[in-house]
């Protein structure tokens, strides 16, 4: 079944907002400037900020949500359909989870590269298998424990590849590490916030953008106020702005008024987290969950070959393997593999008959030339 021009659209849009979240981030993280009080030049390092920054992209959404509905409720015939009453605390689980693993992962990214970043992410469906067997009590079919076995071999084979090229990278060997481990770390924590998704909040069948929004407006509120506490936290060497504390948003502001293009990757990765959200959930409801796995793995090859391109990172084979090999293993979780086995079944059978076909009319002429 060919796909509309609405169904490219959100596909092209999913995965052009995707790359460029992640890339955004990461051109952010790789700028210098000097900071407040006469500091000297240093590295854009403030994740917490970034997130508070992508929790306000997708409050955005709910923006989107109120005026869409408000223009349908204009017209003779509303198409959209009226959600089930529930409360929107519902929402602040989720959002508490997000905002812990997104924070997480922003500090990673300033440890490792782009591509490695997007590539351990795709760990999130060992945690999401495991914890829906444990608190959905759902069942796993034998493909996907496959799955998950194929990609803790990926993430193997990704992490050994970075161990490779750390050496060739500005980060230390134990950066590296750190950052690989604090991305797997928060994929448990987003795979969490699935499960809770899944267990209380989906059965309300809450439209996509109210749901992203409701948890943007959580997310943002929490940690900008968290900001003023962090000011005063000693983080040590862990952190990486100059007063070494947990977070310094004074000093971000200083170091984007001198170096404006950091407010333009921060804008890019603001406004492209509010994208993908809506057309992550739009694809998933108007062409398959099997589509957006695969939009998503594509994003990360856009992200790799742009990094390598920016010379942000060099080329490791191993990064390769490493990617097929996680590639496979998603696949197999979500039941891609399906399809594929059932056309060769199919063209086997048509196979088969034509065959039996070709085999009966080769008889009917033997007969006919006999008599």
């Amino acid at each position: 079944m060919a796909w509309s021009r609405y169904q490219l659209g959100l596909a092209a849009l999913m995965l052009l907002t995707g790359s460029i979240n992640t890339l955004a981030a990461k051109w952010a993280d790789n700028f210098s400037a000097a900071g407040c009080g006469g500091m000297k030049e240093h590295s854009f390092q403030h994740p917490f900020l970034q997130a508070v920054g992508m929790f306000l992209g997708e409050f955005s959404c709910l923006a989107v949500f109120y005026l869409l509905l408000w223009r349908d409720r204009r017209r003779p015939e509303p198409s959209m359909a009226p959600s089930q009453p529930f409360s929107s605390l519902l929402f602040l689980p989720p959002a508490l989870c997000d905002m812990t693993g997104t924070s997480i992962m922003y500090v990673a990214l300033n440890m490792t590269s782009a591509s490695s970043f997007q590539m351990l992410r795709g760990s999130v469906i060992i945690f999401t298998g495991l914890l829906s067997v444990a608190f959905l009590g759902r069942k796993l079919e034998l493909s996907q424990w496959l799955g998950i076995l194929v990609t803790i071999v990926g993430l193997v084979v990704v992490g050994l590849a970075d161990l490779h090229s750390s050496h060739d990278q500005k980060h230390k060997l134990s950066e590296v590490i750190t950052g690989d481990l604090l991305i797997i770390m928060a994929q448990v924590i987003v795979a969490i916030q699935m499960v809770l998704e899944e267990k209380f909040v989906y059965k309300h069948d809450v439209h996509p953008l109210r749901a992203v929004g409701t948890e943007g407006f959580f997310g943002f509120i929490i940690l900008a106020l968290l900001l003023v506490p962090m000011y005063y936290i000693p983080a040590g060497s862990f952190s990486g702005n100059p007063r070494q504390v947990l977070e310094d948003a004074l000093d971000a502001f200083c170091q984007i008024g001198r170096q404006p293009l950091i407010a333009l990757a921060l804008l890019g990765n603001i406004s492209s987290i509010a994208f993908f959200n809506f057309a992550g959930i739009s694809v998933t409801k108007e062409i398959s969950a099997t589509t957006r796995m695969v939009l998503d793995s594509l994003r990360t090859v856009v992200i790799w070959a742009v990094s390598l391109a920016l010379g942000w990172e060099l080329f490791h084979g191993l990064q390769i393997l490493g990617f097929a090999i996680l590639l496979m293993g998603a696949a197999l979780y979500n039941g891609l593999h399906r399809p594929m086995l059932a056309r060769l079944a199919r063209s086997r059978a048509d196979g088969s008959e034509a065959e039996r076909e070709r085999l009966l009319h080769a008889e009917n002429t033997t007969i006919n030339s006999e008599r």
